[in-house]
């Protein structure tokens, strides 16, 4: 037995997990390791009863098409002080590999240097996951989850779409996002939203909620110009994130606050806030049009990865091992657009601070553009006079004046 490596998957599932466990497991065991997978995380990694499994050959081979995650998975981020080197020296660990987004990452990173300044001396090598696809790696390249969370997300959104036109209904979407709007666009885009409404598009701007309003309500009267009646919204989640404390409590909305005072928005629907006060809106405009919300977010994040997934993460699992062979250590595995195998370093993409920059939906990229000035449907200057029937200031719906992009 040449030593151990140790699997831990942190943060929220994604589709594909699976299929990197069972990669770097079976590279491994071939090459004559012990593969021990650590439940939940960080959080037992560091007490005296670190809750573990060994990973053999036949459950490796077991789980690589399947949905959500073998190892259990946490958030928890162990504090410096935590830190101990009894699990690593009891079990010989040569490797430590997770799966997770920056904060996973930067945990393992942490220690490493630890370990090493302890006399432990192992490598790390992080595979990013993210269905937000906001982790900041080469250009065009998708997080891992990605693209089997938005093929799941178009499944629905379709059916969606189908509900409006059959009742006569909108409906407003929210689409998970920390920060970034890709999912929300990805699947709007693939749908065909006549609105679409990511934290990106408000580059001039501030995010408001009178901004979301007013760009859902400009499509809503465009479609009735066109003698359409129905239609969807789509909003990514992430606009929250660049809203101030006192925007989210002016909605009147009963929130739970955490111990810093911040309004709790996990424990809400963020399609339900936006639908309340959309119908709010529709009412003081004296509108007939009726929305309903609709919530994509869990129901993406263990789906069974499509085949673009399984073999991407069997590339990177397999890619772990190509990294690890070649002694390197604190970074992440990359799998470029022919699978070639390269590793990105955390260094190079932390700010100053050491956080890791979220990659933002590009809105000077040709295929945004062709999106938000070709495909969805707004009021423009040349609807002013026929919207006048629906609206008594057109103008103020008018959707580049609303984010000021003239």
């Amino acid at each position: 037995m040449k030593g151990s490596i140790a699997i831990l998957a942190g943060g929220g599932p994604a589709p594909g997990i699976n299929s990197v466990i069972s990669s770097v497991s079976k590279v491994f065991l071939k090459d004559g390791y012990r593969v021990i997978g650590l439940h939940q995380g960080y959080k037992t990694l560091f007490t005296d009863q670190p809750d573990i499994v060994d990973i053999d050959f036949a459950l490796a081979d077991k789980i690589h098409n399947q949905g959500g995650s073998a190892l259990v998975m946490s958030r928890h981020k162990p504090k410096d002080q935590d830190f101990n080197t009894s699990f690593f020296i009891d079990n010989n660990v040569k490797l430590l590999v997770t799966i997770g987004g920056d904060d996973t990452a930067s945990t393992a990173n942490r220690i490493s240097k630890f370990l090493a300044a302890n006399n432990v001396n192992i490598q790390n090598i992080h595979v990013p996951k993210t269905i937000d696809n906001d982790l900041p790696l080469p250009d065009g390249i998708p997080t891992f989850g990605y693209q089997s969370a938005k093929q799941e997300g178009v499944r629905l959104a379709t059916t969606v779409y189908e509900d409006a036109r059959t009742s006569g209904n909108w409906f407003v979407v929210s689409a998970m996002g920390r920060e970034a709007g890709h999912l929300a666009f990805g699947i709007g885009a693939a749908c065909h939203y006549p609105m679409i409404i990511i934290p990106e598009m408000f580059n001039k701007v501030e995010v408001t909620f009178d901004r979301i309003l007013r760009l859902i309500v400009s499509a809503m009267i465009k479609r009735k110009l066109l003698g359409i009646d129905y239609g969807v919204a789509i909003i990514s989640e992430g606009v929250f994130h660049f809203m101030t404390d006192e925007e989210i409590k002016s909605t009147n909305i009963s929130f739970t606050y955490d111990d810093h005072g911040h309004p709790e928005l996990g424990n809400v629907s963020k399609a339900h806030i936006f639908n309340l006060l959309l119908q709010q809106h529709i009412k003081q405009l004296k509108l007939d049009v009726k929305s309903r919300p609709v919530e994509l977010g869990y129901e993406l994040r263990c789906v069974q990865p499509i085949a673009f997934d399984m073999l991407y993460c069997a590339l990177m699992g397999i890619g772990v091992k190509h990294l690890f062979d070649q002694g390197l250590t604190s970074c992440m595995v990359v799998s470029g657009h022919t699978g070639d195998i390269s590793p990105l370093y955390l260094k190079d993409v932390e700010d100053e601070h050491g956080k890791v920059k979220p990659r933002l939906v590009n809105m000077e990229s040709q295929k945004s553009k062709m999106v938000f000035n070709e495909s969805l449907q707004y009021i423009e200057p040349n609807d002013y006079e026929a919207a006048k029937k629906y609206i008594p200031d057109p103008e103020n719906y008018d959707f580049r004046k609303i984010l000021n992009w003239e």
